[in-house]
């Protein structure tokens, strides 16, 4: 028998090791060890960690690549990326926004991450950017699955043609519904808000996903109005709060009951590990908050939980590059989620987490699951994430997209080794350990 892909001597995220990955016509047709065939291409993972693709349940597209247009964001400030962004958006054109998404696209394949979801502005009324990245998601669907949320960043209410403009983006084709309840004017009108948003999801059957309390106020709590409305419209499992920054300031008698309304709503949540850490906290002197929500116990209540990476060198946050390790490292140091399972779980927020808040079909490496899947020079999950572990093949439908060499450094040291390759320190019951 011959198949057209086989990865040979791979260690998966749950612990197996010495397992063969057989492709054939873009599907995984076998998981197991020492498969008996012939393939068009065979790669040895050589007991490595092969993943399914990373995943980034949120992100802004629309500005990603924009740092220093018009100028740049000297203090690193969120009231100054919101101001910046003003001035940006007037001067944006069709052809800059695609040609940026475009070239993130191709960061994000080179680092393994295959599905993005990103919220588009609609409070422009050219709806630029959106027309844009409907471009984008078509010419990038062989390789990387994008959903586009429809997103009123100036406020479903506060920007005058915000509602009608989200209603065009979704006739348009725009996959997921959105908003910012916290940024309207008042809070009844984060409130309504929710309700209207959540409304035209369920009459269209689209995924919910809202820029929830982001901020320190602990009276800022339209996540449980969004729960509350998850509920009464039976939209369970399909909307999702982003951000919930305010709970990190809750009162921890508030937030018992809260998890418990997320987890009977089944509404998910997607922390920012690297946005929230520096934006929040900002008016605070010592002690100073963290800011991120809380991510034990979402976990804990059974909640789905996705880390996103939010931005890339835009007006908001000047660093970053498409790296899902990056954030979920930066995730387990703020959550102070070190245990060993721990850290296992926050890799996989950055892969099936991001999945099951995305809805997508055939993610994973079961038999039948889409080919897509990573190889990354580390023993296992947390040797990926210490390491930021380099991607050495990244696999699209059965075909190698992208490749990297391994990182491997040459010393010049009397008695010492000639080379050190970083993945060879992983402690030595690392693979046993992952089970």
């Amino acid at each position: 028998m011959t198949f057209d892909l086989i990865v040979r001597n791979a260690t998966l995220p749950d612990g197996r090791t010495g397992i063969d990955i057989a492709c054939e016509h873009g599907r995984i047709a076998a998981v197991e060890p020492n498969i008996a065939a012939e393939a068009g291409r065979v790669i040895d993972a050589n007991g490595q960690l092969v993943s399914p693709p990373f995943v980034d349940p949120h992100f802004h597209m629309d500005a990603t690549l924009s740092l220093g247009i018009p100028r740049m964001n000297r203090s690193g400030t969120l009231l100054e990326g919101i101001a910046l962004w003003g001035e940006l958006k007037p001067l944006l054109t069709h052809e800059a926004v695609k040609a940026r998404a475009l070239r993130y696209c191709d960061l994000a394949v080179s680092q393994g991450l295959l599905a993005i979801r990103t919220h588009v502005d609609v409070c422009d009324d050219r709806l630029l950017a959106v027309e844009a990245l409907l471009e984008v998601k078509q010419e990038i669907a062989p390789y990387i699955d994008l959903q586009l949320c429809a997103f009123p960043q100036d406020g479903y209410y506060r920007s005058p043609t915000a509602a009608e403009n989200l209603e065009r983006a979704l006739d348009l084709g725009v996959d997921v519904v959105g908003g910012i309840p916290h940024f309207e004017r008042t809070m009844a009108d984060g409130a309504r808000s929710v309700t209207a948003l959540c409304e035209i999801a369920e009459k269209r059957g689209l995924l919910v996903d809202l820029h929830c309390d982001e901020t320190d106020d602990p009276m800022s709590r339209h996540i449980e109005t969004l729960a509350y409305e998850t509920q009464r419209l039976g939209l369970h499992g399909r909307v999702n709060g982003s951000h919930l920054t305010s709970m990190h300031s809750m009162d921890n008698y508030y937030v018992s009951k809260l998890l418990a309304l997320m987890a009977e709503a089944r509404v998910s949540a997607i922390p920012n590990p690297l946005i929230n850490i520096v934006i929040q906290g900002r008016h605070d002197t010592y002690p100073k908050r963290r800011g991120m929500t809380r991510v034990p116990e979402l976990r804990a209540h059974g909640i789905e939980v996705a880390f996103g990476h939010d931005c890339v060198m835009d007006p908001w946050y000047s660093l970053g590059n498409a790296d899902m390790l990056e954030v979920a490292a930066m995730g387990l140091h703020v959550a102070q989620m070190t245990s060993r399972d721990d850290m296992r779980w926050c890799f996989d927020r950055v892969t099936k987490g991001g999945a099951a808040v995305m809805h997508l079909d055939g993610y994973g490496l079961d038999v039948g699951c889409n080919a897509d899947m990573v190889l990354l020079q580390a023993a296992d999950p947390i040797e990926a994430i210490r390491l930021k572990a380099t991607r050495l093949a990244v696999i699209r439908r059965g075909t190698v997209i992208a490749e990297t060499p391994a990182r491997v450094a040459t010393l010049d040291l009397p008695g010492r080794p000639a080379t050190v390759d970083p993945a060879a320190y992983a402690p030595k019951d690392a693979s046993e350990d992952a089970g």
